[in-house]
């Protein structure tokens, strides 16, 4: 490495622990910062503008050619660099098969003025409200699915789940750096929908209509609710539509995760069928 950095060689160092202890929300939440972990999530990090204060590296561990190029853009951006070898890479990470790289970064929270700027210029916004999801992992895979069809932005209203959980970013493999987030009060989510107009659909299996048989091409807001229980009374209560998906065998219900990428894919099957409809016409 050409990069100037510090040498770490004691898995007892302060920046070491501190660093570690990240891995706690209330550690997380006091200092405002939080954990990414991989090559995927780092560049997809820079690449969407989070601001990386620290950046530890480990070069035997790397998987491929390029981590050398991405270090060097981090540091680019004033990130502070710290080699260390890979005993103390190890206890630095969380994952079994560590790639090398773990940044630290501020945390970044936006508002819900910030997604009515980014929405305003939209004919037929597309978002997702998941009202308090409570695993890392399905948190993580929602923002995977919303950024693979390019919603405009996610509501995660009365969180359980922190969104800078570790496994959260793991998960999204980095899309939480590339979908907007938007951390708010159920009621007040709710609220800043309808006065934009934004259509709820929530699904529940009490619904009499199929998920693929409502038009999902308007301003729209897809709802998901816990992984136990589902939405709650507050969302289902004041849905726009609502809608079952088919279970044809034992279980009643999908995973959320699995049940929101169904609902992800269908409108923008829909949407896409209109977009086609209008330029053939």
């Amino acid at each position: 490495m050409q990069n100037q950095s510090t040498l770490l060689s004691s898995t007892q160092n302060p920046r070491v622990k501190q660093t570690i202890d990240l891995r706690v929300r209330s550690e997380r939440d006091a200092s405002g910062l939080f954990i990414i972990e991989g090559y995927r999530e780092l560049l997809r990090a820079l690449e969407g503008g989070q601001k990386i204060e620290e950046l530890f590296y480990c070069s035997s561990l790397f998987l491929g050619v390029n981590e050398g190029a991405l270090i060097a853009r981090l540091q680019q951006t004033g990130a502070r660099l710290f080699e260390c070898n890979e005993k103390v890479f190890h206890k630095l990470s969380y994952r079994d098969r560590p790639d090398g790289l773990i940044g630290v970064a501020q945390q970044r929270h936006l508002l819900l003025d910030d997604l009515e700027k980014k929405i305003a210029a939209k004919l037929n916004p597309f978002l997702i409200v998941a009202e308090a999801i409570e695993k890392p992992g399905n948190l993580g895979t929602i923002l995977r699915s919303s950024d693979a069809v390019g919603v405009d932005g996610v509501l995660i209203c009365d969180r359980c789940t922190d969104v800078f959980n570790p496994n959260v970013v793991r998960a999204s493999v980095g899309t939480l750096f590339t979908v907007p987030v938007i951390e708010s009060g159920g009621k007040e989510a709710l609220a800043w929908l309808k006065k934009n107009k934004i259509q709820i659909l929530a699904a529940t299996p009490h619904a009499k209509v199929e998920y693929t048989d409502v038009d999902m091409c308007g301003p729209l807001a897809i709802a998901v609710g816990t992984e136990q229980l589902g939405l709650s009374k507050l969302w289902m209560d004041e849905a726009d539509l609502q809608v079952r998906i088919p279970m044809l065998g034992v279980a009643d219900s999908l995973n959320v995760a699995m049940a929101t990428t169904l609902l992800l894919y269908e409108a923008l099957r829909q949407r896409n069928l209109q977009k086609a409809g209008r330029s053939n016409g």
